[in-house]
């Protein structure tokens, strides 16, 4: 064994490239958040139009309801990329 070696390994890592480093995995956890409301829009598109299908005099009601339902899922999805890019781009603040 190269006792060198082993006395490196135990040697201090830089807080600052620590905090840089767990604020990237960070930013990459929060970008996962995008994918739900993409989901969750094509849910609620696919039973919408279920529901405009089998009763075709609720389709105006169906239409306004599904469109302020995937805003507000829209603006979750905005809301993880804003604060997955803020982690990436200012990983030891502003």
């Amino acid at each position: 064994m190269d006792h060198q070696l082993i006395a490196q390994a135990g040697t201090a890592i830089d807080p600052d490239t620590l905090v840089k480093a767990m604020s990237r995995i960070g930013a990459g956890i929060a970008a996962v958040g995008v994918f739900g409301p993409g989901i969750g829009i094509g849910i609620a598109a696919s039973k919408a139009l279920e529901g405009m299908a089998r009763q075709p005099e609720m389709t105006q009601k169906l239409v306004a309801n599904g469109l302020l339902f995937a805003a507000l899922m829209e603006a979750l999805g905005l809301f993880a990329f804003v604060v997955a890019v803020l982690l990436y781009l200012f990983p030891t603040g502003f």
